[in-house]
């Protein structure tokens, strides 16, 4: 049954993705987005529901919620450099980070559970929620947002999949445990009078001060907290004065911090405060700390992952499935798990022999087979905690 309604439906599948991407919106300005959703959900006859701003969910079937699927629909802001005639036609907006591919192919499996929900005798045996999430590409994320609609007050359980360009399509990427990171900004404010370089004993040496933090906070970091929570504090800018000759009177530094476990996420927030007083203490500067706190590691769990392998298996075939490192990255999906358990697994988007492309790049290109394939994975991963559950 997935496979006839995929061949029914593939093509318009993909024309909906180009759509999408072609039509490119930014976190919580998702307007059109969800119109288009909405839109194409009722023609399959379905019910979808507006969450508050933007985004959609939609339930399929009847009785207790069984699971949850969950899709992110917003753009990056970055120019579109693809050559096709599907490229962006919001100047600095993308899709370059797959989402069309997600909500597209969870419309996809939400067109199949409703076909076979009418098809089956006694329908699907529980009802299947379908979680269109805005906002994913900022912190902490629009999953906190839609979580407190109460989406998943009823949910059991709850998978997604995101787009992995380093696999091979027909191919699925997996692991128990974190999958990705914790991900957190911190912007580091110091100020004071300034002065001439030629008397730096004379005022607060603004600079020196700044480039000690920005060498001795990552290494510190490093000693103080158990290296096997893999604390990566990065640099993304330094700025502070304008003449060689002057001592500035403000600086900033900005950065990420990236964690690999919640117990060391944790630990960096007791810990970040009074290390950067200890390292600026000594210069007289006036330090402020903005640790801007992001989304915890996705941490899968065990019968969930061993579940939707099962089901990509059953779909793809005996070797779809691929042990994938853990990502340094951040993803919202992360606080869905922190109310239910649940699986993240990476979607390959390769075109095997291809090129290599990396996500949040102008030059994405994903082979457009993925979005069938993810639809499959959805509807079979749903069918598969039904079947269990009868």
């Amino acid at each position: 049954m997935i496979s006839s309604t995929m061949a029914e439906i593939g093509a318009e599948l993909i024309d909906f993705r180009r759509d999408i991407h072609a039509h490119p919106e930014l976190s919580f300005q998702e307007f059109d987005t969800t119109d288009k959703i909405v839109a194409r959900l009722e023609a399959a006859g379905l019910s979808p529901k507006r969450l508050e701003g933007t985004g959609v969910v939609c339930e399929i079937g009847e009785g207790p919620v069984a699971v949850g699927l969950r899709a992110d629909i917003d753009a990056l802001p970055v120019d579109d450099l693809i050559d096709e005639d599907f490229r962006s036609t919001v100047p600095g907006v993308a899709h370059a980070c797959g989402h069309d591919v997600h909500l597209t192919s969870l419309i996809g499996a939400g067109i199949a559970l409703q076909k076979i929900h009418e098809s089956r005798p006694g329908g699907l045996g529980g009802r299947v929620r379908l979680i269109f999430q805005p906002g994913e590409e900022v912190t902490p994320g629009g999953a906190l947002r839609v979580i407190s609609q109460g989406v998943l007050d009823d949910v059991p359980e709850v998978y997604a999949v995101h787009c992995d360009p380093n696999v091979d399509i027909g191919k699925v990427g997996s692991r128990i445990g974190a999958i990705t990171a914790a991900g957190d900004t911190v912007i580091i404010r110091l100020s004071g009078h300034g002065g001439h370089t030629s008397r730096p004993h004379l005022t607060e040496d603004l600079v020196y001060a700044l480039g000690k933090l920005a060498t001795d906070l990552p290494s510190t970091l490093g000693r103080l907290i158990d290296p096997r929570h893999a604390i990566s504090l990065v640099w993304g800018e330094i700025s502070a004065g304008h003449a060689a000759n002057v001592v500035p009177s403000e600086g900033i530094l900005r950065g990420t911090l990236r964690c690999l476990d919640v117990d060391g996420w944790n630990q960096v927030a007791e810990v970040l405060p009074e290390l950067v007083d200890r390292i600026a203490g000594p210069y007289g500067v006036e330090v402020d700390l903005e640790h801007r706190r992001g989304v915890p590691p996705v941490v899968n769990t065990e019968d969930q992952v061993t579940l939707i392998e099962s089901a990509v298996r059953g779909e793809l075939g005996e070797n779809s499935v691929q042990l994938t490192p853990q990502s340094m990255g951040g993803e919202d999906f992360a606080w869905y798990l922190t109310h239910c358990p649940g699986a993240l697994i990476r979607l390959g988007t390769r075109t095997p022999g291809g090129i290599t492309y990396d996500i949040h790049q102008g030059d994405l290109l994903i082979d457009e087979r993925a979005v069938e394939i993810a639809a499959r994975v959805f509807t079979a991963t749903a069918l598969k905690v039904l079947d269990r559950d009868r």
